[in-house]
C-alpha cells in the first residue's frame, strides 16, 4: 500500500471528483436518507456539471486523495455560503472534506484539510468556517483543535430531511 498523495484537482478529474463525492457522502451519511431522497440529492450535488462548474470556478478549489491508484478523498474550499450574519465576502469557507471511511485516522484528513485551509488563507488571514453534521462528534472534536467554535447552527436539506448542521469558525490568526 502506498503512501497516500494529495494534490489539487484539475479538469480531467471531474470524473473522478464526482465518482468519490457521491462515494464518500453516501458510505458517511447514506443510512440517515430514504433511498429516494439520496439518490435525488446525489445526482444534484454530485453531478459532473456541478463538478465541472466547481473545477472552473476560481473562487473554489478541489483537491483529490489517491492511493494506490484510486481516489479515496477529497476537498472542496471556497468563498463562504454559510448562513449566518458575520459572514461577509472575505471569508473563506472549507466546503466538503472526505476520506472513505477505512482511510481514516491516521493523520490524511488533517493534511488534506491544512491544504485547503493554506490555499484559503494564501492572502493573508481570514475568518474560516466549516458547517458539520451535530451528530458527526468526531469531526467536531477534530475541527475544535484546530480552533474552530460553534458559531450558529442551520438546517442542511436532503429532500424530506432536515439535517442540523452547526456552523464552525475560526478568526483570522493575524
Amino acid at each position: 500500500m502506498t503512501t497516500p498523495t494529495i494534490r489539487r484537482a484539475v479538469p480531467a478529474d471531474a470524473e473522478t471528483l464526482s465518482r468519490i463525492g457521491a462515494e464518500t457522502f453516501s458510505e458517511t451519511f447514506g443510512h440517515l436518507y430514504p433511498p429516494q431522497d439520496l439518490s435525488r440529492f446525489l445526482r444534484t450535488a454530485y453531478s459532473l456539471e456541478s463538478t465541472r462548474a466547481d473545477l472552473a470556478d476560481p473562487t473554489r478549489a478541489l483537491w483529490l486523495v489517491e492511493a494506490d491508484g484510486e481516489a479515496i478523498g477529497y476537498a472542496l474550499a471556497g468563498l463562504c455560503t454559510l448562513p449566518h450574519p458575520d459572514v461577509t465576502e472575505d471569508c473563506g469557507e472549507v466546503k466538503r472534506i472526505y476520506l472513505r471511511k477505512g482511510r481514516q485516522g491516521g493523520g490524511l484528513g488533517g493534511r488534506l484539510l491544512a491544504e485547503a485551509l493554506a490555499w484559503l488563507e494564501r492572502d493573508g488571514p481570514r475568518q474560516l468556517w466549516i458547517g458539520v453534521w451535530s451528530e458527526n462528534h468526531g469531526a467536531q472534536r477534530f475541527y475544535r483543535r484546530l480552533g474552530f467554535e460553534k458559531a450558529g447552527e442551520y438546517f442542511f436539506d436532503v429532500g424530506e430531511t432536515h439535517d442540523l448542521e452547526f456552523i464552525l469558525r475560526r478568526r483570522q490568526n493575524g
